[in-house]
C-alpha cells in the first residue's frame, strides 16, 4: 500500500515544488555542468520537468532524455542513451552527469561503465542496484512491461558493480517501492549514500528530492 500512497502524494508533491521553485533554485549553486535526467520506469521526461527547469533556474545544463516514456531495457538503451549524451556534448563540451531515477539510475550506472570518458558522474533516486533484484515492489510490473526477466537485461549489466566515476546513491526509509537497504547500497557499491526524507515518486517531484540532487551533484564538484 505504501506505494499507492507515494502516488497519491505526487500532485502534493509538485503543487509543493512549484511553491518552492524559485527558493529551491536559490538554494542550489550550478557551475554550468551539463546533466542528464533519465526518468523511471513507465515514467516519462514530463515527470523530472520541475526538477529540470530548477536545476537549469540554478545554473546547470539540465537536459531530459527527450525518448519518452521509459518501457523498461531494449538491447539498444545504452546506444540511445549514448546519442543523447554526444549531442549534449557537441552543444556544451565537457563529460555529462546522469541523474537516474528508480530504473533510470541503473540505465546511468551501467551506461557510465559502457562510455566512462563521456561521464562526469552518476546520481541515482531510489535505484535498486543493491541485493535482491527481485526485493522490491516493482519487479513483477518491470517483466511485465519490458518482457524481460529482472534478472537478465536485454543488454550487459553489473548492478552492484560501481560505475568508474563518482556515484552517489539517494535513498529513503519512506521510499514505498524499493527497500531501502538495495537502494541505499553497500559500501564499494557507490561512493556515497545520502538519505532522504520522501517518497518514490517524491525523488523526482518533491521539494526534498530535487534538493537532494542539487546537494549531491555540488559534492561531486567538491
Amino acid at each position: 500500500m505504501s506505494h499507492l500512497i507515494g502516488n497519491l502524494s505526487l500532485p502534493r508533491d509538485l503543487a509543493r515544488t512549484q511553491a518552492q521553485a524559485d527558493s529551491l533554485a536559490q538554494q542550489i549553486k550550478g557551475d554550468g555542468r551539463s546533466v542528464l535526467l533519465i526518468p523511471g520506469l513507465l515514467a516519462s521526461e514530463r515527470r523530472m520537468d520541475a526538477m529540470r527547469q530548477i536545476l537549469a533556474a540554478a545554473g546547470y545544463a539540465a537536459h531530459d532524455w527527450a525518448m519518452g516514456r521509459n518501457y523498461g531495457p531494449k538491447p539498444d538503451s545504452l546506444d540511445q542513451i549514448d546519442r543523447c549524451v554526444d549531442a549534449i556534448r557537441r552543444a556544451g563540451g565537457g563529460p555529462v552527469t546522469l541523474v537516474g531515477w528508480s530504473l533510470g539510475g541503473l540505465y546511468a550506472r551501467e551506461y557510465a561503465k559502457y562510455a566512462t570518458h563521456k561521464v562526469g558522474g552518476v546520481v541515482t533516486l531510489g535505484t535498486p542496484f543493491s541485493g535482491d533484484p527481485r526485493a522490491n515492489h516493482a519487479w513483477r510490473l518491470y517483466q511485465l512491461v519490458s518482457g524481460f526477466p529482472v534478472d537478465k537485461p536485454p543488454f550487459p549489466c553489473t548492478r552492484e558493480i560501481k560505475p568508474p566515476v563518482p556515484t552517489i546513491a539517494l535513498w529513503s526509509q519512506r521510499d514505498g517501492v524499493i527497500l531501502p537497504e538495495c537502494a541505499k547500497g553497500r559500501g564499494g557499491e557507490r561512493d556515497k549514500a545520502i538519505e532522504v526524507d520522501c517518497t518514490h515518486m517524491g525523488f523526482a517531484a518533491a521539494p526534498e528530492g530535487i534538493l537532494a540532487v542539487g546537494n549531491a551533484l555540488e559534492l561531486m564538484r567538491a
